[in-house]
């Protein structure tokens, strides 16, 4: 069924987009959503239907976040699609906000994000037919734009290329214009430097040719390797949305202007203002091609975690189809290939162990060192590499859907994600230039009517200094390089952050909750204690003992059984078994009567405790179940059974409170074994006897007060949990990472990531505030240095030739200080760190 205003072509000036809307189940549903979206400002007309899905907007203007909004105020919600573009020729931040100001323009854009590191725009449309659109509206703005395909590399690699290529050609521009430069600089200065010189030169060569050689070196710079400046910074300045090449462009124009015209046509210029500042010019171009050079080569450091990820990927695979061995390219390999793995080779996808045995290196994916031992019907994960033995195993996930190529995707969604700290830079940068622009004219308005003899001269290079002084590009790079090279560090260690504002968000936790079963536990019962009654051997009571048990799917009975097998105690049949719910099991065992269970199940059965009664008390009081053994009506034995904490847990625990965070543990288990656990841990406050679909509630409650709560669980029962808490931490499980209710994933579920995760993400954080406080820092101290504030007190100038040397290096600063996060490394004595042992900051950057 449809409801619709009357259709036709929408009229000039208006467009038309086709948004998804899922929820819709009938009629009055329809009439609903049609309903909220023409309430919508600017919204010409609405379509709406059932049958599709979708609804059709004619817009005049609207923002098609409004309409998505509205969708969603319904109780409806838009349906909306990722695109990934790769962004060309963008040189600073303000570079970046016309890009995102274009994007957001175009009809169907609901968000627009765009990272001068990664070079890339994530935009997520309402509308999936608009990718054209997209290309065109960044070509408009005057960049280039090109889709990439989210489920391969190729992109990655297209991309590496064209940076290298571009690496490369910026080389060669910063040797021709040091070759052009080098002589200039000599014949211009160097008379300055040296009285012997100066006359020895013109005594050589008449000062006018001195000049045609100086115009004709300047003019090789500027219009050869400097062309770009000029080709980029005109069209922006005719579109009013002028950038760092249009400031360079005016810059190093105006000393090559007037030297021009000092040179060729001196009588234009007042008396003794004839100079030529040709070196100035030439100067300026080099050293900012130098410093994007440079630039450009730690750009490509910052992404070297995504590079090594990326060359983990087998190129092929030996699979065996129809008896017959192959090898195949890797992305023809298809679900329940039979694939094999020889000595030495890397697993090529994800899969199940169906033969063989061997130890594979798996360090690279989640960051564990020591090699994980395979057999059959273990999990294999492609991208690590097999060690000493050949291997056969069914592929079960290929492509796309791999956990490597789930890392990929998490760690460039990160990468190129914004955190709430660069909405003030944004705002900033957008007006950025044209203010330097204004401070400049302004400069060169007050040395010229105020400066001192020859006032031209000062005025000229006063303002050429504040127009090459200033450096968006520090600013646009201060936050993304440090995002970049954090979450891929964080990737190498095996953490995954899946939000890039979790990145933030989790430097600001004061409070962290934990899952008990599974997270700080491993999450099954096992036999922790064993002691015998008088009379009677320990492996024959626990072969018994077992033997009886093996019929019962309790999960301490699975935990004796487990114990016995793991002691090669041959199991004998039980008859007769009996289970007794909330007391334990009955059975027949090589013509003998078992009994296993409680003090209770004892009595009943009029069974002596003895001396062992203490000991069980002393086994519960740490958590622990005790449970006896019964032999023909006397008592065998008394075994314990825990949940066993996992190895490393007290130490991250220990790292979390030496971070002066409070530590929850939430739990359905009964509050006294709840309680021991945690003063085991040194756990600050438990909330046992909790339900599943209480945990959220839990949460919520320890958010009062502006508390920042980070929550870990195993991402299974714990979703609303990881969904409420601020950050949601999940522990990976095998190769499903794809916990969508989490905003990190501990790709090998060790705890000491937690703190690892921590530390990295403060070390990042500091990184970028150290980025942005030197990128701010400099513009402020220096564009007033630069138009002459300091001339009246102490008569210093800022020469243009500086300004540059300065401008060209200030973002390699910034990318410089970013690279140290790839040092990043955690405390080296985590694992060994005592329950109780103060530590200091855990993680550094080496």
């Amino acid at each position: 069924m449809t409801m619709h205003a009357k259709h036709k072509a929408p009229a000039s000036g208006l467009s038309v987009i086709d948004i998804p809307v899922d929820g819709m189940t009938c009629a009055s549903c329809v009439g609903r959503v049609e309903k909220a979206i023409t309430a919508v400002p600017g919204v010409n007309g609405a379509e709406v239907n059932l049958a599709t899905g979708k609804a059709r907007v004619t817009l005049a203007g609207a923002d098609t976040g409004a309409v998505a909004d509205a969708i969603r105020g319904a109780g409806y919600e838009p349906r909306a699609t990722t695109i990934i573009l790769a962004i060309s020729g963008m040189t600073c931040a303000s570079c970046v906000g016309r890009v995102e100001k274009a994007l957001r323009a175009v009809p169907g854009v609901l968000s627009a994000d765009v990272n001068l590191a990664t070079e890339r725009a994530t935009i997520r449309i309402a509308d999936g037919g608009i990718t054209a659109a997209l290309v065109a509206a960044v070509a408009a703005a005057g960049y280039e734009a090109k889709p990439l395909d989210q489920g391969r590399s190729d992109g990655d690699d297209e991309a590496g290329k064209r940076r290298e290529a571009d690496q490369n050609a910026l080389f060669r521009s910063v040797v021709v214009a040091a070759l052009a430069t080098l002589p200039l600089m000599i014949l211009e200065m160097g008379p300055h430097l040296s009285e012997a010189f100066h006359h020895w030169l013109y005594a050589r060569i008449d000062a006018f040719v001195l000049k045609l050689i100086a115009f004709g070196l300047t003019t090789i710079v500027l219009f050869g390797p400097g062309l770009r400046f000029f080709l980029k910074g005109w069209p922006a300045l005719l579109r009013a949305a002028p950038d760092m090449n249009a400031l360079v462009m005016l810059g190093a124009g105006a000393a090559y202007a007037y030297s021009v015209v000092a040179t060729f046509a001196p009588g234009w210029l007042p008396d003794g203002t004839d100079y030529t500042y040709f070196e100035t010019g030439a100067v300026i171009v080099t050293l900012i091609l130098l410093g994007r050079w440079f630039e450009a080569r730690a750009k490509g450091r910052t992404s070297e975690a995504i590079k090594r990820l990326v060359q983990l990927q087998a190129r092929s695979a030996r699979v065996l189809r129809d008896g017959v061995e192959s090898e195949v390219a890797i992305e023809h390999v298809r679900v329940g290939d039979l694939v094999l793995v020889r000595p030495g080779e890397k697993i090529p996808v994800d899969g199940e162990v169906v033969e063989g045995a061997s130890y594979v290196d798996e360090a690279m994916v989640t960051g564990e060192p020591a090699p994980a031992h395979k057999s059959v019907g273990s999990a294999v994960i492609g991208g690590t590499i097999n060690r000493n033995g050949a291997l056969r195993f069914r592929a079960e996930k290929v492509g796309a859907d791999t956990l490597l190529a789930q890392i990929l995707r998490m760690v460039e969604q990160a990468q190129g994600a914004k955190l709430p700290i660069q909405a003030l830079v944004d705002r900033i940068t957008n007006w950025f230039v044209p203010a330097v622009i204004a401070v400049a004219l302004m400069t060169f308005a007050a040395w010229l009517a105020f400066g001192p003899s020859p006032a031209l001269t000062y005025a000229l290079v006063n303002a050429v200094a504040v127009l090459i002084v200033a450096c968006p590009c520090a600013m646009g790079l201060a936050t993304p390089t440090s995002i970049m090279v954090g979450t891929g560090r964080a990737a190498e260690l095996g953490i995954l952050f899946r939000q890039g504002a979790a990145l933030q968000g989790l430097s600001e936790v004061s409070t962290i909750a934990f899952d008990k079963t599974g997270t700080l536990t491993k999450g099954r019962p096992e036999v922790t204690h064993f002691v015998v009654a008088e009379g009677f051997a320990e492996d024959e009571a626990l072969r018994l003992a077992a033997s009886a048990e093996s019929a019962s799917e309790h999960p301490s009975a699975e935990a004796i059984v487990a114990e016995a097998k793991r002691r090669g105690l041959a199991l004998a049949p039980a008859t007769g078994f009996a289970a007794e719910p909330g007391l334990g099991i009955s059975a027949r065992v090589e013509s003998r009567e078992i009994l296993v269970g409680s003090r209770k199940l004892m009595a009943q059965h009029s069974v002596a405790l003895g001396d062992l009664a203490d000991r069980a008390a002393a086994f519960a009081r740490d958590g622990e179940s005790p449970l006896y053994i019964a032999i023909d009506g006397r008592l065998a034995g008394l075994v314990a059974v825990a949940d066993q904490v996992k190895p490393g847990t007290q130490a991250a625990i220990a790292a979390l409170k030496a971070l002066g965070l409070r530590i929850v543990m939430v739990t359905g288990d009964n509050r006294a074994t709840a309680e021991a656990i945690a003063a085991r841990l040194g756990i600050d406050a438990v909330e046992a006897e909790v339900l599943p679909t209480d945990k959220a509630a839990i949460v919520e409650r320890l958010q009062s007060g502006s508390n920042k709560v980070a929550f870990v669980g195993d991402g299974i029962n714990d979703a609303p949990a990881l969904a409420q808490a601020d950050i949601g931490i999940a522990m990976g499980a095998g190769t499903d990472i794809a916990i969508e209710s989490a905003d990190i994933v501990l790709i090998s579920g060790d705890l000491t990531h937690v703190p690892e995760a921590i530390g990295l993400s403060k070390a990042t954080m500091t990184n970028i505030r150290q980025n942005l406080g030197w990128a701010f820092g400099y513009n402020v101290l220096l564009i007033p240095v630069a138009a002459g504030l300091l001339y009246p007190l102490w008569g210093v100038l800022m020469s243009p030739v500086f300004a540059s040397f300065a401008m060209a290096f200030s973002s390699v600063s910034v990318l410089a200080n970013a690279l140290r996060l790839r040092r990043f490394a955690a405390r080296q004595d985590i694992t060994a760190t005592a329950p109780g042992t103060p530590a200091t900051a855990f993680g550094r950057i080496g």
